[in-house]
């Protein structure tokens, strides 16, 4: 085994370590010369390696000429290594094409480039040459760089050279599947300061150990490596940062164009999963206890991945340690959620390396941005962590940008509603109050019955638009987003809803103060109540027209104070054979509160009247 010592450029000891114990050649010269690379042997190094019958057996350690004059020899198809080498900017093709140009370069059957984990103990990626999927997929995984001769030079980063790998006590043999190997060398890469990774070639063709002007040349060629791998280092570092700016500034964008919380959070999460390149991106938000407070845990609030059911609605419970840590605005980096024992949910089992960037806006945490990849993945590199650190802090910022311009916006919409409400209010309610009490007037007037009559049914007409538009009013008071809660709401809803299948909107009037005075028990039935009937409408009136009035002033046969549902519609009336199962389920309604439900022929002959009616309170 020959031990080579670093590439030029080494520390000071490792020059003394090149120097010690080179014998001089014949014209007193040392037989090593650090500028060219060529390191004495710690041992034979081609023992049992002998030519055949009949020839001379080859040194395998050359004069400082004969490495020199071998190399110049060598020369052109050196610097056409080199320039392949340094051709091309793109990372793992540079690592590729430097792994096959050692391979030619030194004439080795097999070869392979290890690039060292981020603490440098390992192996983060293993890039080979030589070796065919079919033996790939018999070795199965990858060396990781911990044991044998890898592990050797990852922490003892020298050329090393051996005649045979089987011969060295350091060597933990072949994988099983392995294709048989023989000599080894191997060399570290550095990219400037930093060891990059190891160059490893086995096997030189014809069955010979490597030489010195292998190990020279391959040394040369690392340093050519070294500068081509940071080269293409930097132009990575500055597409992925381009990346993440682009993606951040689509973002943005997106959040400040878009329309509600739910859509802003699910842009984040479909971005952040394209730009970290990762299985899935998850948005969770704190979660709240029964009064509407943080417990100090976490859910789910949007999804992105190519499978995502189930996702949604995932909790992190709040005696997890890593929930506290992310509430705090620390970001939590694991690298494997399907074992790391912090990672307590059922998504922990699908993913691998997951990074986990709390959504900050000044020393407030808004949520939490997790990006998992896939188990087995490859690990989140710092710079990336960096980056998506970065992004997360532009999209909480856009966050809260957005949530600012929606607020505008609704301030600006609330504006209008109220100045319509005032108009509709002051103005049109006034006009046709007036309008009613100079109807009123004509008809006290009026000489013929008809004519009273029809001024009567006039005034009713305006009698209801007044409250059809005190309604409307009502409603313009409303926030858009509030979910209804007052039975008027509700009430409101509900026709609101049955509008679309009817084809029109029924005309709804309310009669008393009916939030105040109606129990919650009773509202719930008259709810029910009101959707029965519409529905029943839809499905058998052929209406063109239902008139609703909410009473909350009405009273009982028996004197109890009571709310009345009246609904009447212009439809073709209750056949005498048709169903009655609508019409029980109504009865049965009233009757479980103490009232009463009554149908028959609307006013004039013609539709339906549904009357039901209940005490306002129960309890």
């Amino acid at each position: 085994m020959a031990s080579d010592s670093e590439t030029p450029g080494g520390t000071p000891e490792e020059a003394r370590q090149e120097t010690a114990g080179a014998a001089p050649n014949d014209e007193g010269a040392p037989a090593y010369a650090p500028a060219y690379g060529a390191a004495p042997p710690a041992g034979p190094t081609s023992s049992g390696d002998a030519p055949g019958d009949g020839e001379t057996p080859e040194p395998t350690t050359l004069s400082f000429q004969g490495i020199a004059s071998q190399i110049t020899v060598r020369l052109p198809e050196l610097l056409e290594a080199v320039v392949s080498v340094g051709t091309g900017i793109e990372l793992h093709t540079t690592l590729r094409r430097i792994v096959e140009t050692a391979a030619e370069l030194a004439g080795a059957r097999y070869a392979a480039l290890g690039v060292l984990d981020a603490d440098g103990s390992g192996l983060a990626d293993f890039i080979t040459y030589g070796i065919n999927e079919a033996d790939a997929e018999r070795m199965g995984a990858l060396p990781d760089g911990h044991t044998g001769l890898l592990g050797e030079l990852i922490r003892h980063p020298v050329p090393l050279r051996l005649a045979h790998l089987s011969d060295d006590a350091r060597a933990v043999g072949l994988p099983p599947g392995h294709p048989p190997m023989s000599s080894f060398l191997g060399v570290p890469i550095r990219v400037h300061t930093e060891i990059f990774g190891n160059l490893y070639l086995t096997e030189k063709r014809g069955g010979r150990p490597f030489t010195d002007e292998d190990t020279a040349m391959l040394r040369i060629l690392a340093m050519e490596a070294g500068i081509a791998i940071g080269n293409a280092r930097q132009y990575e570092a500055t597409r992925q940062r381009e990346h993440w700016i682009s993606g951040a500034a689509a973002v943005t964008t997106a959040l400040l164009t878009g329309d509600g919380t739910s859509d802003a959070l699910d842009v984040v999460a479909v971005w952040a999963r394209k730009l970290a390149e990762s299985a899935a991106a998850l948005v969770m938000l704190p979660s709240l206890d029964e009064n509407g407070a943080g417990d100090g845990g976490l859910e789910v609030v949007a999804a992105s991945a190519a499978e995502p059911a189930g996702m949604v609605g995932t909790v992190i419970p709040p005696q997890n340690p890593i929930a506290a840590q992310l509430l705090n605005g620390e970001a939590v980096f694991v690298a494997d959620a399907a074992s790391d024992p912090r990672t307590t949910t059922r998504l922990a089992e699908r993913f691998g390396p997951t990074m986990m960037l709390p959504l900050r806006s000044n020393d407030r945490v808004i949520g939490i941005l997790a990006l998992p990849r896939e188990p087995g993945g490859r690990p989140f590199t710092e710079a990336e962590r960096v980056l998506a650190t970065q992004f997360a802090a532009q999209a909480a910022l856009a966050l809260v940008l957005a949530d600012v311009q929606r607020d505008r916006e609704r301030l600006a919409v609330y504006k209008d509603r109220d100045r319509i409400a005032r108009d509709l209010h002051d103005l049109v309610i006034q006009r046709l109050f007036a309008t009613g009490m100079m109807l009123e007037g004509a008809g006290r007037r009026a000489r013929t019955p008809e004519v009273r009559e029809g001024i009567g049914h006039a005034v009713d007409e305006l009698d209801a638009t007044i409250q059809e538009v005190r309604t409307a009013v009502y409603a313009l008071q409303q926030a858009p987003d509030d979910a209804p809660s007052g039975l008027r709401a509700r009430v409101l809803r509900e026709v609101g809803t049955a509008a679309v299948p009817l084809g029109f909107q029924p005309s709804v009037r309310f009669i008393g103060p009916v939030d105040a005075l109606v129990g919650e028990p009773t509202a719930k039935n008259l709810v029910a109540a009101l959707r029965e009937v519409l529905s029943n409408a839809f499905r058998h009136a052929r209406a063109s027209r239902i008139d609703i009035t909410l009473d909350a002033t009405a009273t009982l046969p028996g004197g109890g104070d009571a709310v009345r549902l009246t609904a009447t519609d212009d439809g073709v009336g209750i056949p005498p054979a048709g169903r009655r199962s609508g019409l029980r389920n109504l009865s049965r309604r009233a009757q479980s509160l103490g009232g009463s439900s009554q149908f028959g022929p609307g006013p004039e002959g013609a539709g339906t009247t549904v009357r039901w009616e209940a005490p306002l309170r129960t309890d």
